[in-house]
């Protein structure tokens, strides 16, 4: 297979081998995986030094980095808020729920940040199916493949879009415009909502999963822990004793904790002692309301100088995504408590109980966490936990007031670049300069904004890319396809890349995804004589298209554990979903931009 071969292309067929390895198994995080390769291909001489951050001012990196700020001006403003308020109604049909929902959701990952859409739509989401008495698995899975449907449509809708234009520029001279992508994209977002509202949320296997995950200040069944004080009533009664105070309040005690040490079972004949640990089962007013009514302490009340009822302490529930620092980790490890002052109350996680005492409990991707402590901190440890806020509209910082104000500055910089007066990155950069002048955002929700491990990958990947397509790699690589499609008609190798593509979506990161199949697909079409756009816009649709598993893309690693999904849930939606999407784009692609 390396007949022909330069060293030059097998060590960095290697390299790349190795991050794919590594991006696969999913044990380190991808940023890591990213700037080691880069770190190593330097110092093997195969990328010079000059070049080896030259990605971190991409434009591709800027735009990108540029559009999350801006998404999180806009839903601080209401703007977001404003048209998603619209959508939440329990009393329609679940076809016309999902479809209403998944055009909205399309709309808002167009021009904001898909990620941030759907944390958004999410809690809504979740609302409607806990108003209607039906799982909220039926909509969550069709709601996170509508968001990155809608990614396709403009150019800052998706990373992968963003990439292919830079690239665009660099080997043809001239970049995608912000519409660009709107003629195929949006037929691939059209086909795909009707599919998902009148077919596939039929697709979804039905189990004994949580009928009702809730949301808002009732986000859903958490295991805490209460602790006894010496003047609790309490003290010297048997757990069964507390069986109806519990029952009074909605929640189930599931245990007791003595001397750090689970008893067996229920302990439901065991007598209370001071200091011993219930564990609790219930939504967070439940677990409030019983705390006070058997006069017991939260786990951790001497770290914080007032009680759970308090109106200086906060609750809020917020969701594990991918990638995230608690992940893998307990609350004692990050010493969550001593360090930073934030009690880790609950955790929720797809309707299961746990053995595990909860500050000792390893959290997982897909958990739903409830948090308390101080207002002006837990801002501060939720981005440093890396963790997403359930849309706690009782605490989120809204300037309804600004909405229409941002808006207009968001729209006038997206004017401004479509008209070619303005430098797309620069015209974004002066909306946020506006938005933070105005105080939509804060300087330090600025840098909160932006989600650093994408912007690391990228800026990673970027000079590797390069170096893998001045090699001759990707030249190769397209040979190769060529070779095996020979005789094949245009459209049909088309077909092949795409194929190839979404794949390989399903398995890596989108953007690396787009700048690892960008060049191959150039390659490809001058190999046969075909214009690059078809191909280009090929590999856009399909490194966008990552529908078969929870870890192909961030949306649908964050609704596994609300929704309750097992990992081989997704393909029974995701495939006939995909087959659908190669269905309607090639032969758009082939009508918008002719071979």
């Amino acid at each position: 297979m390396t007949t022909g071969m330069t060293t030059d292309q097998i060590f960095l067929f290697a390299l790349f081998g190795c991050v794919f390895i590594m991006l696969i198994w999913g044990k380190i995080r991808y940023d890591l995986v990213a700037f080691s390769a880069l770190v190593v291909a330097v110092v093997a001489g195969f990328v010079t030094a000059d070049e080896a951050f030259s990605g971190f001012g991409h434009p591709a990196v800027v735009i990108i980095a540029l559009v999350l700020i801006v998404s999180r001006g806009l839903m601080n403003s209401g703007a977001v808020e404003l048209i998603a308020g619209f959508v939440l109604s329990s009393s329609r049909p679940l076809p016309l729920h999902i479809g209403i929902m998944s055009i909205v959701g399309a709309t808002l990952s167009a021009i904001i940040n898909n990620v941030a859409a759907l944390a958004l739509l999410m809690t809504l989401d979740i609302q409607a199916a806990e108003k209607a008495k039906r799982a909220a698995a039926l909509s969550l899975m069709p709601l996170s493949f509508a968001t990155i449907l809608g990614g396709m449509i403009t150019l800052i809708g998706t990373p992968p879009n963003i990439v292919i234009a830079q690239y665009r520029e660099r080997v043809l001279g001239e970049s995608y415009g912000m519409f660009d992508f709107t003629p195929v994209g949006l037929s691939v977002a059209i086909g795909g909502i009707l599919f998902v509202a009148l077919i596939g949320w039929r697709l979804i296997p039905q189990r004994d999963r949580p009928a009702i995950i809730h949301s808002g200040d009732d986000t859903g069944l958490y295991v805490a822990e209460a602790e006894i004080p010496e003047s609790s009533d309490t003290v010297g009664k048997r757990v069964t004793e507390l069986y109806p105070l519990a029952r009074e309040h909605d929640l189930t005690i599931l245990g007791l904790v003595r001397a750090n040490r689970r008893l067996p079972g229920f302990a439901r004949y065991e007598e209370i002692q001071k200091d011993d640990h219930l564990v609790l089962e219930g939504d967070p007013k439940s677990i409030e309301a019983f705390l006070g009514a058997a006069k017991l302490n939260y786990a951790g009340k001497d770290k914080h100088e007032v009680g759970l009822t308090s109106s200086s302490l906060t609750l809020l529930e917020a969701i594990v995504p991918d990638g995230a620092r608690v992940a893998g980790q307990s609350s004692n490890e990050m010493r969550l408590l001593s360090r930073h002052g934030v009690t880790l109350l609950g955790v929720s996680r797809q309707g299961k109980r746990f053995r595990d005492r909860v500050r000792k409990l390893k959290i997982r991707t897909g958990d739903v966490v409830l948090l308390l402590g101080p207002e002006e901190q837990l801002a501060e440890v939720t981005a440093w936990m890396g963790v997403l806020p359930l849309a706690d509209k009782q605490h989120a910082v809204i300037q309804r007031r600004k909405a229409s104000m941002a808006i207009g500055l968001f729209m006038a910089a997206i004017a401004l670049s479509v008209a070619g007066l303005v430098y797309l990155p620069i015209s974004l950069a002066g909306c946020v300069i506006a938005f933070v002048g105005l105080g939509i955002i804060s300087g330090r929700e600025v840098y909160e904004s932006v989600e650093w491990k994408v912007i690391v990958l990228l800026a990673s990947l970027i000079p590797l890319g390069i170096a893998l397509e001045n090699s001759g790699g990707t030249q190769l690589i397209a040979e190769l396809i060529v070779a095996q499609t020979q005789g094949w008609p245009a459209w049909a190798i088309l077909t092949v890349l795409v194929v190839v593509t979404m794949t390989l979506s399903d398995l890596l990161n989108n953007v690396a995804t787009a700048l690892i199949a960008a060049p191959i697909g150039v390659d490809v079409a001058n190999a046969i004589g075909a214009a690059p756009d078809p191909f280009l816009m090929g590999v856009a649709v399909a490194a966008s298209c990552a529908f078969l598993t929870p870890i192909g893309h961030k949306n649908n690693t964050i609704i596994m554990g609300p929704g309750g999904y097992r990992f081989g849930d997704y393909w029974r939606m995701g495939l006939p979903l995909e087959l659908l999407v190669i269905a309607i784009a090639i032969p758009a692609i082939l009508f918008f931009w002719p071979l």
